[in-house]
């Protein structure tokens, strides 16, 4: 799907003949079996990238369009799915949802044993390792799940972004509405990172190994003469690495996590230059 034609589908996804007839079995679980083909038609659609839980801003530092009804969608579809096995040569498991096939068609190059739930979408030039991308997210052209790094439901991955080994993306599917996580085109998450809770993680910065980001954690941008404080939001061409601070509680002082903006990667060099200049320019292990 072309950027103009996404843009134009972001725009008509609320318009959406099928949203009332999930929203209203989400809000009342007896009108399930009339929306049952409404929620069986949003899933195929989620996994053919067709739609979106969440959409790009036309601007690059706009907001992200949250479809708060798709949400309910995938939470309604495991309603409508009973338990069965699914078999893999000798290995055997138990779901109420398949894993995608990716055949050639998909120009997904999937390493065993990495899966994708099916109602996620990964587009073409997508690796995935041996990690996992649940029900609802989306991973951009480009972009490598490297071993066992994990995408969570509903979550937005860009393009060209690499997340390291054993990355942990959380997943959101309630309340309906609420932001997921999303990592913009570009990003580089280092070995170890977690982050959850809707975090926003802008183009190109570049997470050291082990930061963890939840929706309350300080953020500090140390590079100026004051520290500057953000929360829920990674700046683009952020150079991140953990920290910590103290914190005055009853019993005493002591350190908790944060994490600190100790740099920016140049615009006057490509992705790949700037990325490496940057893992050794400010010591961020990956």
């Amino acid at each position: 799907m072309s950027d103009a034609s996404l843009q134009t589908a972001a725009a008509q996804t609320d318009a959406d003949p099928r949203a009332p007839l999930v929203t209203a079995a989400f809000a009342d679980r007896s009108r399930l079996p009339a929306a049952a083909e409404a929620v069986r038609s949003v899933l195929a659609d989620l996994d053919a990238g067709r739609l979106r839980v969440a959409t790009p801003p036309e601007a690059p530092d706009g907001e992200w369009t949250v479809h708060g009804w798709l949400q309910q969608a995938v939470v309604l579809a495991f309603a409508l799915f009973d338990i069965r096995a699914i078999e893999g040569g000798d290995l055997l498991w138990q779901d109420r949802l398949p894993p995608k096939r990716l055949t050639a068609a998909e120009g997904v190059r999937a390493v065993p044993p990495g899966v994708a739930r099916y109602g996620s979408h990964l587009e073409p030039g997508v690796i995935l390792m041996p990690g996992f991308v649940n029900i609802g997210a989306y991973v951009g052209r480009g972009t490598m799940v490297d071993t066992w790094a994990t995408v969570g439901s509903c979550a937005q991955i860009g393009r060209d972004v690499h997340l390291a080994g054993g990355v942990g993306i959380g997943g959101v599917l309630e309340p309906p509405g609420a932001r997921p996580v999303i990592v913009e085109d570009g990003a580089f998450l280092g070995s170890r990172c977690i982050v959850v809770e809707g975090v926003r993680v802008g183009r190109e910065a570049v997470l050291g190994a082990n930061v963890v980001l939840t929706a309350s954690t300080p953020i500090i941008d140390v590079t100026g003469p004051e520290e500057r404080i953000v929360k829920g939001h990674v700046p683009p061409r952020s150079v991140v690495i953990p920290g910590t601070r103290p914190k005055v509680f009853p019993a005493g002082t002591y350190q908790v996590p944060c994490a600190l903006i100790v740099g920016h990667r140049s615009e006057s060099t490509d992705r790949k230059t700037s990325l490496n200049a940057a893992l050794r320019g400010f010591d961020v292990q990956a």
